[in-house]
């Protein structure tokens, strides 16, 4: 007898697993394909409509989402069919997906963001996947493990939600860590933590102000941040705060403002006491000896502003001269020493010409005197014998400082001195005996007994007195 086989199967068999195929396909194909779904789609509407659609669960067709047979077909191209803001970004490194497909090209869309987990399940769960936190502004480097040196897990920071960061969560976490410097943290800078961190603790312990303009020095390493940066809510309002001393100082200021506001041309970030006074800057330059007096000699009573900058304010006991040259000191002393005194006799009432110049002060003021010392010639220089009281004191008249010969006689001759010899007589001539005398014989060829009978003819007694009528050294007919 012929047995109708197929192999293993009857005839019977194919037909019923023909018949079990069909139902299966039919039942898939009317149920939307439910029977191979894992689980409901995420039924959260987004906030713009998609594809037509709000939500995955609006979705009817699996082959929207999901890839079929071909090998070129890929379900992450059916995600940017609708996502299409998700593709533009994947085309740019400096958004958020393209930096992630740069990192990790093996990584899928379903590998962030999986499905069919229910209703209301998340859309975005990261598993062990390594998520580029810094690019969302805060760096992930200084949160390796918590408090109870635990691995932090993205739970930690965003409550179950990734999407979600409340603004006290920082607060509430590191409270747990020291509860007194957040407390003191928050009332200096707010809770708004992100404002001012961003993960890499450049504000923590190690943090360093020699990188920037105002290096924080001295007895500053030591000050509160919150002392100069008063109010800082944000990174920006740092930069803010005042580098001039005064804006800090002004209460500490012992001067009252009589210094000025520039603290720094005296003091040093180590300490106030730690002073120094550059004299230069002031209106009275310490020069020579000045240099070496303690600060106290001329300011008494720790008074600076208004001290007189005259000499004799601070030397009038020093004054050797007992005020004879007045209180002008710098006339003749330099601050290098007493000692290296010039005296500048053209300020004085008698200044010094010709001779007069290379004379020792001691030849005229004798016995240390200056003042009241008479200024004619003859207080210093003696009548000469030759003149014997002719001339009177006005050495002047006929005398300069440049030397006492050669001497000119000019304005008290009354006789014309151009008389004779083309001006050129000796006062010898005219005045043998004495310059009080005088004779016309001594160039006049004359007899006297002549000139007796001719000016007595003439009804001239007085003969011998000739400038009585020739006072010009002519000869008159009347």
């Amino acid at each position: 007898m012929h047995n109708n086989r197929f192999g293993c199967l009857t005839g019977t068999g194919i037909i019923a697993a023909i018949l079990t195929i069909s139902a299966i396909l039919g039942f898939a194909f009317f149920s939307g394909n439910l029977m191979f779904s894992p689980g409901a789609l995420n039924a959260q509407p987004g906030e713009e409509t998609l594809g037509g659609v709000t939500s995955h669960a609006q979705i009817m067709d699996c082959s929207a989402c999901h890839a079929g047979l071909r090998p070129s077909d890929h379900m992450a191209d059916h995600c940017v069919t609708c996502h299409t803001e998700i593709a533009a970004q994947m085309l740019d490194v400096a958004k958020l997906h393209g930096l992630i497909t740069q990192r990790n090209s093996a990584l899928a869309c379903r590998d962030c963001h999986p499905e069919h987990r229910g209703s209301s399940a998340a859309l975005t769960e990261l598993g062990a996947n390594a998520f580029p936190h810094e690019t969302l502004g805060f760096s992930l480097n200084g949160h390796q493990r918590t408090s109870a040196n635990q691995s932090f897990t993205c739970a930690d920071c965003h409550q179950g939600d990734i999407t979600n960061f409340t603004v006290d969560t920082c607060d509430s976490c590191h409270r747990q860590m020291d509860a007194v410097f957040a407390q003191a943290h928050s009332i200096s800078y707010g809770t708004a933590c992100l404002g001012c961190h961003d993960g890499v603790d450049r504000f923590g312990k190690g943090f360093s102000h020699a990188g920037f303009t105002f290096k924080a020095e001295g007895g500053h390493a030591d000050v509160a941040c919150v002392k100069c940066h008063v109010d800082a809510r944000a990174l920006a309002d740092f930069p803010n705060a005042p580098q001039d001393c005064y804006a800090c100082h002004r209460v500490d200021d012992e001067h009252g403002g009589s210094f000025g506001t520039s603290c720094e041309q005296c003091h040093r970030p180590t300490t106030w006491k730690d002073a120094t006074f550059d004299h230069n800057l002031s209106a009275f330059k310490l020069e020579g000896e000045h240099a070496e007096v303690a600060c106290e000699k001329c300011h008494v009573n720790n008074i600076f502003k208004g001290t007189s900058t005259e000499c004799y304010s601070c030397h009038q006991g020093d004054d050797e001269h007992n005020g004879e040259f007045g209180t002008d000191c710098a006339a003749c002393h330099t601050p290098a020493n007493w000692e290296g005194a010039t005296f500048d006799h053209s300020r004085s009432t008698f200044p010094l010409t010709g001779a007069h110049i290379s004379v020792k002060c001691e030849q005229c003021h004798t016995n240390g005197q200056f003042k009241g010392l008479a200024s004619t010639c003859v207080s210093c220089h003696a009548e000469p014998v030759e003149h014997a009281g002719q001339f009177g004191t006005e050495c002047a008249a006929c005398h300069s400082t440049s030397a006492w010969t050669p001497a000119e006689f000019n304005g008290k001759h009354t006789f014309p001195l151009n008389h004779g010899e083309g001006g050129t007589v000796s006062c010898a001539t005219c005045h043998p005996v004495s310059y009080s005398a005088y004779t016309c014989y001594g160039c006049h060829e004359h007899e006297e007994s002549r000139i007796r009978s001719k000016h007595l003819e003439e009804g001239i007694p007085n003969f011998q007195n000739c400038m009585e009528c020739h006072a010009d050294g002519r000869e008159h007919d009347d």
